[in-house]
């Protein structure tokens, strides 16, 4: 699992001095069912932006419209160690 994330966030700032975490994913037709992925994050630049500019193609959203000038973007990976699939709604 990758995400682009810019070096002004304090997500990126807490995953670099902490890199375990927590991703939640929620199915939106259902709020009862989601997936839960814990693991390490690996933090890598994206100094050309290509991971970035990726995303905007695939989401139709300029992820570096957000970014100020000085910032830097970075590529964050997802290592698993559990995934939990979760459905409360039976």
């Amino acid at each position: 699992m990758r995400l682009s994330l810019n070096s002004s966030r304090r997500k990126t700032r807490n995953l670099q001095a902490r890199p375990q975490c927590t991703l939640m994913i929620l199915d939106l037709e259902n709020p009862f069912r989601y997936v839960e992925v814990r693991g390490t994050a690996r933090i890598e630049p994206d100094a050309d932006q290509a991971f970035a500019h990726r995303l905007h193609a695939k989401y139709d959203a300029d992820v570096a419209a957000y970014d100020k000038p000085g910032e830097q973007r970075f590529v964050v990976t997802i290592e698993p160690s559990r995934i939990r699939a979760v459905d409360m709604s039976a």
